[in-house]
């Protein structure tokens, strides 16, 4: 096993494992709290239309996939409070646009049509020093974010109408806040996919909730949840030579269906 450690390409990927726990446990505590899951499954799949344009005019494809999640993050957001759509249609509105742009930039790119089986179902073994970089980066501001403004995205987090009625920049930071959970589920792409990178930021979180209901412990319970999910699934994939990704969301299933028994065991 420590013969692994010798290769870049699994210790990029350890690394890779770290920061994507840290920053979806913190910013997926946030989305559980305030059942934005399904928002955040909408950002997901708009993105792809991001990596389609990138592919078509020759860029990196996870920058093209920032730019849509942002957007769409918005778009929702905005549909939602001022368009006066339901919300559940205008993520449906999103998730199907983006999703459709993506598939239509590809095929419109010039040549041999690329290989987006990383892109859509995850493959952390292929994760490069610029995708830890950006990684990195994200972790950071969400850790400096979280630590700055705590008590005051858990105040929106359980009642956003009393932190309106306390005169909280509650609008700011709803958009401040769904654009950093779009570049969290962008910057996490590469470990599970377009396909799976949502449960990343709830299956952890959904584990942790069933012994705990405080919100910072959740948060830590999920960073650990998640680093263990990931880096078990690591190994199980590269000695089963099973698809990454999915290998971890397996795990991290499986660890919430455990987690399960015990609890009720626990409090029966």
């Amino acid at each position: 096993m420590l013969e692994l450690f010798q290769y870049d390409f699994f210790v990029h990927a350890l690394v890779a494992a770290l920061l994507a726990s840290i920053s979806c446990g913190i910013i997926g505590t946030y989305i559980v709290s305030r059942r934005l899951v399904f928002i955040g499954g909408g950002i997901t799949h708009a993105s792809f239309g991001g990596i389609g344009l990138a592919y078509f005019l020759g860029l990196n494809p996870l920058l093209g996939a920032a730019v849509f999640a942002i957007f769409s993050a918005f778009g929702i957001n905005y549909f939602t409070v001022k368009g006066n759509i339901r919300q559940d249609s205008s993520i449906a509105i999103w998730w199907s646009l983006g999703m459709a742009l993506g598939i239509i930039f590809i095929a419109l790119t010039p040549g041999y049509a690329p290989n987006l089986m990383s892109f859509l179902f995850g493959s952390i073994l292929t994760v490069s020093t610029n995708d830890l970089i950006f990684m990195a980066g994200i972790t950071l501001l969400v850790v400096i974010l979280f630590t700055r403004f705590f008590s005051l995205i858990q105040s929106i987090s359980f009642d956003e109408e009393f932190a309106r009625a306390r005169n909280l920049p509650v609008g700011f930071f709803n958009y401040l806040l769904m654009a950093l959970s779009a570049l969290v589920i962008v910057a996490s792409i590469r470990i599970s996919g377009v396909i799976l990178v949502l449960s990343l930021l709830t299956l952890p979180q959904a584990t942790a909730n069933l012994f705990t209901k405080k919100f910072k412990t959740i948060m830590f319970a999920s960073i650990l949840i998640g680093f263990v999910g990931m880096v078990a699934g690591l190994f199980l994939s590269y000695y089963t030579n099973l698809p990454s990704g999915a290998t971890i969301i397996l795990l991290l299933t499986v660890f919430f269906g455990l987690g399960k028994l015990i609890s009720i065991v626990k409090f029966s």
